[in-house]
């Protein structure tokens, strides 16, 4: 499934810078006020164009709620599906998994909060699209931690590399949520540091369910 996000513009370089811009001036706007209390003569102004040009590449609000979600999970599939093609063994690519999506949620931690908050605002096929989106990036992860398997570094079920690799998601997330408590105790690399070392003391000491 593809949800596409009609625009007038036929350019798709300029169609891309614009939303990009828009995603950064309404994720301020979204983390200041909420989605219902911004509008769209709001996000336009703060994006550095008039409203005119906003509905040139959007139809509604929602389409920019839409559009800053897809960015967050199209930044991470991108990474992840970059370290599936790389030579290494599977515990480097879990670790080197685990690092690059802890990292992406740190670079947009802001865009990671607001999606979270504000998805109850999206349409009902929109929310499927960006959920399905999130299992998508879940599944990537499993298949790493199923490279660990094959190589007997870890004997896990399927039940168990599905939970271990939705922990690792959540673990991620958490770096936003918590961060008014999280982030005064670690940086980004601590924290990656030190959940890499759980997770990987738990696959060591995992064994698989009958």
């Amino acid at each position: 499934m593809k949800k596409a996000v009609k625009s007038l513009v036929k350019d798709p370089e300029l169609i891309r810078k614009r939303r990009e811009q828009m995603v950064k001036a309404a994720v301020h706007l979204f983390t200041e006020k909420g989605f219902h209390r911004t509008t769209t003569r709001e996000i336009a102004s703060a994006s550095g164009f008039s409203i005119g040009t906003l509905y040139e590449y959007i139809r509604k609000k929602e389409d920019v709620l839409f559009l800053v979600c897809d960015s967050i999970y199209e930044e991470v599939r991108g990474r992840l599906q970059s370290l599936m093609k790389e030579e290494g063994s599977g515990m480097d690519r879990l670790k080197n998994a685990v690092s690059s999506y802890f990292q992406v949620v740190h670079e947009m931690q802001d865009e990671v909060l607001v999606m979270y908050q504000e998805t109850k605002s999206l349409s009902k096929d929109a929310l499927k699209y960006v959920l399905e989106k999130e299992v998508q990036m879940v599944a990537m992860i499993e298949e790493v931690i199923r490279h660990c398997v094959k190589e007997k570094i870890a004997t896990l079920n399927e039940k168990q590399i599905k939970l271990i690799a939705n922990n690792i998601v959540v673990q991620g997330q958490m770096w936003t949520f918590r961060r008014w408590s999280i982030q005064k105790l670690y940086n980004i690399e601590e924290y990656t540091q030190l959940q890499i070392e759980n997770l990987l003391s738990g696959l060591k000491n995992t064994k698989a369910m009958e």
